[in-house]
This record gives structure tokens, sequence and C-alpha cells, in this order.
């Protein structure tokens, strides 16, 4: 699995001291930037080739100012031109879950405006990520 960790801060919360339910798709949007990296893409918006098909999140506990989360990212299901990506935010100090979510994610022309085939080594970078459910 991808992992990141983020620091909940103030701004992040809500008037009842609960992260705000806005903050957790920061924070799955945050993870899946870093996911991309890690398969071997940049944040150049001239060369990006991915939309956000779908996304949720579903919220397990109640997470608080100063946590710090750990997010964890790893790939369920690759199709031809999408892929399907689930996240566990998990509180580091008591290791545990705070919400879980996923995103579909589509391989984009952006000049052809219309959807495309995964390249093969995007493929294989996203297959060293995926985890079969048992």
């Amino acid at each position: 699995m991808h992992e990141i960790q983020v620091t909940v801060r103030f701004g992040e919360t809500d008037a009842l001291g609960h992260i705000n339910n806005a903050s957790y798709f920061i924070y799955l949007e945050e993870a899946r930037i870093r996911f991309f990296e890690s398969v071997g893409y940049n944040m150049n918006v001239k060369s990006w080739n991915f939309i956000l098909a779908s996304t949720k999140c579903d919220f397990v506990s109640q997470g608080y100012f100063n946590q710090i989360l750990t997010i964890k990212t790893y790939v369920s299901k690759i199709g031809t031109k999408s892929f399907q990506l689930e996240h566990e935010i998990i509180c580091s100090q008591t290791n545990a879950l705070i919400a879980k979510g996923n995103a579909i994610i589509v391989y984009f022309d952006f000049v052809n405006q219309k959807s495309d085939v995964i390249p093969a080594e995007l493929r294989e970078g996203l297959e060293s990520y995926l985890v079969y459910a048992e």
C-alpha cells in the first residue's frame, strides 16, 4: 500500500471540534496526488491524463485537531480505461480507522476529449499496488 501522513489543522475542524466532512476529501486528494507520483506521474497539468469520475468517503469514527492521520491507498480494480483506488484514513496515535473512501479514475485524452486505454507502463505501476478483496 502507498502511505502518506497528514496532521489535522485547526481550520479543518468544525464547530464541534471534529474534522469537517469536506476536509476528508482534501486528504484523499492529497493521497491520490502522492500515489500518482509514486507510479511515475507528476502534477504537470500540461501532461495530466486523469479525470476523477467518482469519489466517496465513509466516516467511521471521529477525528480531531492536531491528530496525525495515515492515509493508505491501494488499487482494487483495473479496467481498460479506468481504475479504482481505495483509501483508509487511520489515526496514527490510536491506530483507529477514522474513514475509508474510494475513487474511480479515468485515463483521459484531453486533446481529443475522450477516455483512452491505460498505457502499459501505467498499468504495471497500478498492478504493483493491486490488492484483491478476500
